[in-house]
């Protein structure tokens, strides 16, 4: 929000932005209150922005070409030939695998991390003064952040570019940052060098969030029983998907002879890149997806072969948390209803007063009070909508609850919280957890045995505390050597 007023992207009457904002340069231009005209000239041409999710920035209609060209021929009136060379340079400076041949590619034809290069090329394409990195690798895993990290400092010092990095993850702060602004509702409550920030916080609000971070090395979860019964067994799980593309129809092997188990009470970190498969087995687990081969087992029932009311009894025992609350919960209904409605799908209470006092204990069970049953998501911080999305997970009493990525878009803070709590529940209720993520210190604090995946594969599948002691596996160890450290390089 702050970023947005002082360049000048926020509109009136739906908001009222005083004080001064100045871009420097040769052109001193004050961006607050400027002309519709001025902001045009100013936005792509001397400011580049890169937001958090490239899959709803790009347009999907145009090719990667067509997207960077444009501020050039808006702001440098450059041919269609000259930007189209621009095009090539860009993409192939971000890093973009065989660039010219992804001039014609579309959005979705990209992972994450391709789109999110696309987005800083885009973003420099007209050599901006200033680039606005805001929140550019929180849906990333950590091998493909450290890349986009990378990148951007490398373009920094080859261009000159001053960069301004939006981010709740103080790790990657540490790592970019030369100077620190905290912010806490709308008030900059701390503003020192990076270093200073890290080794001599003055605000309690700073502190707070250091001390929140989930850092490799530190505590794992409580220790779980290792007598205790197999609750989920899969074996020699595959998926493969059929896919169309220019070149014809393909098979995409996204999950290859899985195997794994998880006890009562305990939790399976699932790890790896973007792309590795992870929440494919999720979906393969929950019956969202068909599985070419293998066998899942819950308490010694195949759940793949089970059909009708014996289905719907066990799929309940199976529920699924989202990473993204904003979308996950729907926006036309207030928090009661989208609990109570597995409460009514599985004939689980009675009546709507049941219905309603059976709410009310769900949202006590994850820290809110019976009067958030009457809100809507927009109403909620994001926090408070994923405790909704556990309360509603936990309307069908599960034994398995499957986590995936579910406090990734969460500040530290606000996440810290979130895993106390589901510490909380496991301990209390006795459940059993996948947890599927990319953030190893999460991985750390919260499982007991961890997968790691590489492309469908299982790559190494140990206790925690040995896999984070000795990582057998180099694409382990290349995973643990891309996590922030803990505090910053002095020549940050």
């Amino acid at each position: 929000m702050t970023v947005l007023a002082a360049t000048g992207l926020l509109d009136a009457p739906g908001a009222v932005v005083s004080g001064s904002s100045l871009l420097g340069g040769q052109t001193p231009t004050q961006l607050v209150g400027a002309s519709a005209r001025t902001l045009r000239a100013v936005h792509g041409g001397r400011i580049g922005f890169v937001f958090q999710d490239p899959g709803t920035s790009l347009n999907p209609l145009l090719t990667l070409e067509r997207q960077i060209t444009e501020s050039l021929e808006a702001h440098r009136n450059q041919t269609r030939r000259r930007a189209r060379g621009r095009a090539l340079e860009l993409l192939t400076a971000v890093g973009l695998p065989e660039a010219e041949r992804r001039l014609d590619s579309y959005p979705h034809q990209l992972s994450g991390g391709q789109r999110q290069r696309v987005m800083i090329a885009i973003a420099l394409a007209c050599d901006p003064e200033l680039l606005i990195a805001d929140e550019p690798t929180t849906a990333l895993d950590v091998t493909t952040q450290a890349q986009i990290i990378e990148l951007v400092q490398d373009l920094q010092r080859d261009f000159g570019t001053a960069v301004v990095w939006i981010s709740h993850d103080l790790g990657v702060i540490g790592q970019v940052a030369d100077d620190v602004t905290v912010l806490r509702s709308g008030v900059a409550v701390e503003q020192a060098p990076v270093l200073d920030v890290f080794d001599r916080p003055q605000h309690d609000y700073t502190r707070v969030l250091l001390a929140a971070r989930p850092l490799v090395g530190g505590d794992g979860p409580p220790p779980a029983d290792p007598g205790a019964p197999v609750l989920l067994q899969v074996d020699g799980l595959d998926v493969r998907f059929d896919v169309s593309g220019p070149t014809g129809r393909s098979t995409v092997h996204a999950v290859q002879d899985l195997t794994f188990h998880i006890r009562r009470g305990s939790t399976l970190g699932l790890v790896g890149e973007s792309g590795s498969g992870k929440s494919t087995v999720a979906a393969a687990l929950t019956g969202l997806v068909t599985p070419h081969a293998g066998s899942v087992a819950l308490d010694g029932v195949d759940v793949l072969a089970v059909r009708g009311s014996d289905e719907k009894k066990l799929r309940r025992r199976i529920s699924l948390v989202f990473q993204d609350p904003f979308s996950s919960l729907n926006s036309r209904l207030r928090v009661g209803a989208a609990i109570g409605e597995p409460l009514a799908v599985h004939e689980l209470v009675d009546g709507r007063d049941g219905r309603r006092a059976r709410v009310a204990e769900l949202l006590d069970l994850v820290g809110l009070t019976a009067e958030f049953a009457s809100r809507y998501p927009h109403e909620l911080s994001g926090g408070q909508r994923q405790r909704v999305s556990i309360a509603r997970a936990l309307a069908t009493e599960p034994d398995l609850l499957i986590l995936d990525e579910s406090t990734a878009s969460l500040d530290v803070s606000v996440q810290s919280k979130v895993l106390d709590l589901l510490t909380g529940l496991q301990r209390d209720l006795g459940l059993t957890y996948l947890f599927i993520g990319h953030d190893l210190a999460v991985l750390q604090r919260m499982s007991h045995d961890v997968l790691v995946m590489r492309d469908g594969a299982a790559v190494e599948y140990r206790p925690a505390a040995e896999l984070f002691a000795e990582p057998q596996q180099p694409y382990t160890r290349d995973l643990l050597a891309a996590v922030p450290p803990a505090r910053p390089r002095a020549s940050a």
